[in-house]
């Protein structure tokens, strides 16, 4: 989550966090690991004086010799999001990803109707967030990918000027999940920035937030999904959800005209001449609501209700939060967008763009995984094929380029 800091809080460090990673690599292994080592030791007084028992610290640094300096290349290269709008959704709503959901739903029911029950909160809205920060646990089991918590924050409270503040604070927070035996330092991992088990709540929001709805004594996010998904549904209802009522709804602009830039009643909105995408009337019209256009007039737009802004306080993104509500929506069954995002291409379904990555690697272009999310592998992968063959190297994952392959 982020909350989960999301990568745009986090962009603007280069400088820092690059002097820093090349001050590292430029002083010998030993001489690094004496001055980390320092450091640790120095820390060790800051966390005592936070309440950290002397043994907890021990514990949790036993294993830390050294930085870990992935996470500082990974805390390097974090620019804001500039893809098109179209692959930050393709990548995340897709119907995989609903398919699953609508497996776990059936799998968890009996705790998704107890979790719903309590918070209010609406079970497909936990699901999709589910999806979005772990993949539904996938991620959890990828061992490339989780870290040591205590040695990724450790790195950067030592390694990144900029987020050492962040980083420390989010340290002594993870030292006290230790100290109050939630979790043992053996298993207290989570991404490269701290965020952690299946719905991804960094150290300080998983103390404010967590919940053992299990009744098994300990807030386990990483192993129980039931404790997980009741402590992302805990972050919403404290934060304002509306039980009942949506996110926001898809509509239809008028050909012409200017809109407030503020949140208006539904009815105001449709006095404007906006209606839903798919001709039913508003639910509530004294309902507040945002007109958001992420694609441009051509694309899809939204009136963005409370939820929405409350979803944003999991992750500040426009685009996290419309993701989450559009997958939440497909989960339960309200179909996808009337108006698709604008595409210089043909879209591929998931299963296609699986089939691409497959073609890709038999003809030597690619060499990851055939999960169907198009990242930087594959757009290289796509762009060198389309260099071989005299395409415009877009990287765009295209039934143009995917037909081409197959006669290959």
């Amino acid at each position: 989550m982020f909350v989960r800091k999301t990568a745009k809080r986090f962009a603007g460090a280069v400088a820092a966090a690059g002097l820093s990673l090349a001050l590292f690599l430029s002083a010998s292994p030993a001489s690094a690991d004496a001055a980390f080592q320092r450091w640790v030791a120095g820390f060790r007084s800051t966390a005592m004086e936070s309440g950290i028992s002397g043994a907890t610290f021990d514990r949790a640094f036993r294993n830390v010799r050294d930085i870990d300096p992935e996470v500082l290349e990974k805390a390097r290269y974090q620019p804001e999001f500039t893809a098109p709008v179209w692959d930050y959704f393709d990548n995340r709503v897709h119907e995989q990803a609903v398919a699953t959901g609508r497996a776990m739903a059936r799998q968890w029911k009996p705790w998704l109707d107890r979790i719903e029950h309590r918070f209010g909160v609406d079970r497909n809205i936990l699901l999709a967030i589910w999806s979005m920060e772990s993949n539904y646990g996938e991620t959890l089991k990828n061992d490339k990918v989780m870290r040591n918590v205590v040695r990724s924050l450790a790195t950067l409270a030592y390694g990144d000027q900029q987020r050492s503040k962040y980083a420390r604070t989010q340290l002594i927070a993870a030292l006290r999940i230790l100290q109050t035996g939630d979790i043992d330092e053996s298993h207290l991992m989570g991404s490269w920035a701290g965020a952690m088990g299946h719905t991804q709540f960094i150290p300080t929001s998983y103390q404010r937030y967590a919940v053992d709805i299990e009744g098994s004594g300990k807030r386990d996010i990483w192993n129980s999904v039931p404790d997980a998904l009741a402590t992302a549904a805990n972050l919403l209802a404290k934060n304002g959800w509306q039980s009942g009522r949506t996110w926001g709804y898809e509509v239809t602009l008028p050909a012409t005209g200017k809109f407030p830039n503020r949140a208006l009643p539904l009815a105001k909105w449709q006095g404007l001449g906006i209606t839903r995408a798919r001709g039913k009337p508003f639910r509530d019209g004294s309902e507040m609501a945002e007109l958001k256009v992420l694609d441009g007039r051509n694309g899809p737009a939204f009136l963005m209700t409370k939820n929405f802004s409350v979803l944003k306080r999991y992750n500040s993104s426009d685009k996290y939060a419309l993701a989450v509500g559009l997958l939440a929506d497909e989960i339960a069954g309200y179909g996808g967008l009337v108006r698709d995002w604008n595409r210089p291409f043909t879209k591929l379904s998931f299963v296609e763009k699986q089939e691409l990555q497959q073609r890709l690697s038999s003809h030597g272009y690619y060499q990851g995984k055939f999960d169907g999310k198009i990242g930087e592998a594959s757009r290289n992968a796509i762009m060198a094929f389309q260099a071989r063959a005299g395409m415009e190297q877009d990287g765009h994952p295209s039934m143009e380029v995917l037909s081409l392959l197959r006669r290959q």
